[in-house]
Formats: C-alpha cells, sequence, structure tokens
C-alpha cells in the first residue's frame, strides 16, 4: 500500500448533526482512511472533494488540525446541553494517522474536560491509548470486528488490524472497568451472513469480555456501491448477482433478507448471554452530564 498523502484542513465546526440514529451528534477528526476497507460506507463522501471512491478514499485523508480548538468552543456554548457525541460514524478515529496526529485524543479531552458523554467505534487496537480519558469520560466503545475468518478480514479489510488484535483490545478495555463490546458491521449477505459465521464472532466476543454485540447490515450507498460490486467481481464473483438483486430498490439490504439476519444475530448473542444494547440508557447518560462544578 501506497504511503497516503495527508492534507491538513481547517474546519468550521466539529460536531455534526446525525438524523435517524440513537445519538444526535458525530465527531470526525478524520477524512479518509488507510484502513481500506471495500463496504465502507464513507468512501461516497471523497467525491465532496472531487476524490474517487476508490484509490482516493485510502491514498488521501483529511486531518482537521483546528478539530480540538473548535470543539472546546462549541461545547462552552451556552446552547450546548451535553448530549452523547459519537466519535468516529464516518472514518475511523484510531487509524494510523492518529498515532501522529493526536487529534482524536484531544477531542477525548475535550469532551471529558466539558462532562460531555461520548461512545467510540473503531477496528484500531490503539483505542486501548486512551483508556485514562475513556474511564474517566465514562464513554462507552464498539469495537468492529465483521469476521473472525481469516481469510475474509484479509480481502475485505486489507489495512485492519487482525480481529484477534481487536479482540484482545477489547478485553483490555473490559479489564479497565468501561463500557465496551462488539459490532458486526457490515453483515454481508452470503459472506459473513449464515449461522456459523455468526456464532463464531459471538464466541469470541463472549470470550473477550465483551458487554454486548450489535450488528449492522451492509449499506450501499453511491461510490461504495460500485466499489463493492467491483470488489465482490474480483474476489466473490458468485455473489455480485446475489448483491445487485439485494440491493436492487434500495441501499439498504431487503426487507426479508435482513430480518433472516436479524433473527440469527438474537439467537447467537443469546446463546452467549450477550445484551443487544450498544447505547447506555437514558439515565445512565444524563448522570455523566451532570452540570459542571
Amino acid at each position: 500500500m501506497k504511503v497516503p498523502q495527508v492534507r491538513e484542513v481547517d474546519c468550521r465546526s466539529a460536531l455534526n448533526a446525525v438524523k435517524g440514529m440513537p445519538f444526535r451528534w458525530g465527531l470526525n477528526p478524520y477524512r479518509g482512511c488507510t484502513h481500506g476497507c471495500h463496504y465502507c460506507y464513507a468512501r461516497a463522501t471523497h467525491a465532496y472533494f472531487d476524490l474517487n471512491a476508490d484509490e482516493d478514499f485510502t491514498g488521501i485523508l483529511m486531518a482537521k488540525r483546528n478539530v480540538v480548538d473548535v470543539l472546546r468552543r462549541e461545547l462552552s456554548a451556552r446552547n450546548w446541553h451535553r448530549e452523547l457525541v459519537a466519535v468516529g460514524t464516518a472514518t475511523d478515529v484510531y487509524q494510523p494517522l492518529e498515532g501522529r496526529m493526536r487529534l482524536t485524543r484531544g477531542c477525548l479531552e475535550a469532551l471529558c474536560d466539558f462532562r460531555t458523554p461520548f461512545s467510540i467505534t473503531t477496528k484500531g487496537p490503539m483505542v486501548v491509548r486512551d483508556i485514562d480519558l475513556i474511564r474517566r469520560g465514562g464513554g462507552t466503545v464498539s469495537v468492529s470486528v465483521p469476521t473472525v475468518d481469516v481469510a475474509i478480514w484479509r480481502r475485505m479489510e486489507p489495512g485492519t488490524a487482525h480481529p484477534l488484535q481487536r479482540l484482545r483490545a477489547v478485553r483490555r478495555l473490559r479489564d479497565a472497568g468501561i463500557h465496551v463490546g462488539v459490532l458486526m458491521a457490515p453483515i454481508v449477505p452470503g459472506l459473513t451472513d449464515d449461522i456459523d459465521h455468526l456464532a463464531a464472532v459471538a464466541r469470541a466476543a463472549a470470550v473477550h469480555g465483551a458487554c454486548f454485540l450489535a450488528g449492522n447490515t451492509l449499506y450501499l450507498k453511491g461510490g461504495t456501491r460500485e466499489h463493492f460490486f467491483g470488489f465482490l467481481g474480483a474476489c466473490y464473483p458468485h455473489l455480485l448477482p446475489v448483491h445487485r438483486a439485494l440491493y436492487e430498490a434500495s441501499p439498504y439490504l431487503a426487507a426479508w433478507r435482513k430480518e433472516r439476519i436479524k433473527a440469527s444475530l438474537a439467537m447467537v448473542r443469546e446463546a452467549q448471554g450477550l445484551d443487544a444494547g450498544r447505547w447506555r440508557n437514558e439515565a445512565e447518560t444524563q448522570q455523566l452530564a451532570l452540570p459542571l462544578p
């Protein structure tokens, strides 16, 4: 893989309003991602900058160099009510670039200072570096592990850490008293949605101390759709016509297939005694957002 080009940019806002999710605010210090997951829905966003969803997404990264200062300004505003902030809703906040720029850590420090509850979603074992801040802020962490099948992982997520490394991060976070779980996202029809595959991830999550197991099915929009179909054509050509049919009418998986996957996930989750919820309940969130001293 080529060394990515990093463009340091200034942002006007750090917090992004989000609709249709269990949270209202997202926070992403970076755009683009060297993890190179072929299914990543954020690939399509590179088109906003006249860049493509293929090599440009992994090869041209944008780092919001002023994001921490902007975030502190927004969190100090009188109309900010310390609602839950989801960190890492687009590209991974613990991709390798974070090791040098430390923008994610700066953002977590700001959220802690302003007693704003947060959650983190990541594939990066580097998240354990920030255990001190996650504990201080009472944050929830969802570690994305879509598969424990090494052959599928190597093809589908070429720039990510081995699934076992991610699971070891789950154990370290759990041992530190952090509310952490495993997120199977996405679950790919015909590739990772069979009951044995789901059960293998559920067992691994339970063995490594996960508090919950959640999952989302594959979402194909804009440039991501074309990129993922190209990936299937190259690596799993027998699945290409299946996916074209399942995603013919919408970027969302056909409802009948989605319900079947949902039922299977519930079954393997129950078998391992794992909770279904990624998000803390309202009472816990309100406790974290007590008035500043």
